[in-house]
């Protein structure tokens, strides 16, 4: 099932750190628990579910429901995602700083596994759970959320090492130039990334490359994988094969099974 969602651009004061808000709808005839893949991205963010809960599983949790809203924030392991037969998903995107700005925490405390919002943003984000419940169109959710972010978001100016991290997800920028426009030495930069980040520049870097390519797949099936490394930065196919197996557990034959027979591709419309 192709799903195409919505997106708007947040507030103006909101930009530099909410890339997007995306709203996205599907109705199904009946409930039928099939999982598409869902691997990790460069990208920390909110999603809300004010329709049907949605379930996952992976190999550590196993089989949950998710909550009404949750935080992801640094993920590196592949998750699978069965939607209910009325989903909505209102998906804040942030940009490379912004969930640190939001939450003041190291983000490395939330490393891999997603949490309920309402654990680590209380009373307030149950307020927006109930609101998008009551909402009706996209456009009143998009409102509900942008709301409580200009609220309670950090939205001063870019400081030097989030503009060095933006560059990196924008393209393929080496790390020590990033660290140079961060205005920090190497260690230094290394450090505040996995503060602001939850990873390591090199794995912020491999997980913007590995994510373009596995979105190249989901938007072009019939590309080839020598293509896909090309295209995305990589030495070579072997390079390419290794972040799959990192990032996925699987090789990447094995990826373009799962993306054949998923019941919907939940990535290729993704903006990162």
């Amino acid at each position: 099932m192709n799903m195409v969602p919505t997106f708007y651009a947040p507030h103006p004061a909101l930009r530099n750190h909410i890339s997007h808000i995306m709203v996205v709808e599907a109705k199904f005839e009946k409930a039928i628990l099939n999982f598409s893949p869902f691997p990790p991205t460069p990208q920390h963010a909110i999603h809300f579910y004010p329709r049907d809960a949605v379930t996952v599983w992976n190999d550590k949790n196993g089989v949950q429901k998710h909550p009404q809203s949750i935080i992801v924030g640094p993920q590196v392991s592949q998750v699978n995602i069965a939607m209910g037969m009325h989903h909505i998903i209102v998906s804040v995107a942030f940009m490379p700083g912004g969930m640190y700005r939001l939450l003041k925490m190291p983000m490395h405390e939330l490393y891999d596994d997603p949490f309920d919002a309402t654990l680590l943003l209380g009373r307030d984000i149950a307020e927006v759970n109930e609101r998008l419940q009551e909402a009706q169109t996209a456009l009143e959710m998009k409102n509900v959320v942008e709301h409580f972010f200009m609220y309670k978001l950090d939205h001063s100016s870019l400081l030097p090492w989030e503009h060095a991290l933006k560059a990196q997800l924008q393209g393929s920028m080496p790390i020590e130039s990033a660290a140079s426009l961060a205005c920090l030495s190497l260690r230094q930069y290394e450090r505040r990334t996995k503060e602001i980040m939850g990873y390591s520049p090199k794995i912020f870097s491999r997980l913007v490359r590995f994510s373009k390519a596995y979105r190249l797949k989901e938007q072009q099936p019939r590309l080839s994988w020598t293509s896909i490394a090309h295209s995305c930065g990589y030495f070579d196919q072997m390079h390419l094969i290794r972040d799959f197996k990192d990032f996925t557990n699987a090789l990447p034959g094995t990826v373009a099974k799962q993306i054949n027979k998923a019941p919907a591709l939940l990535q290729e419309h993704l903006r990162i």
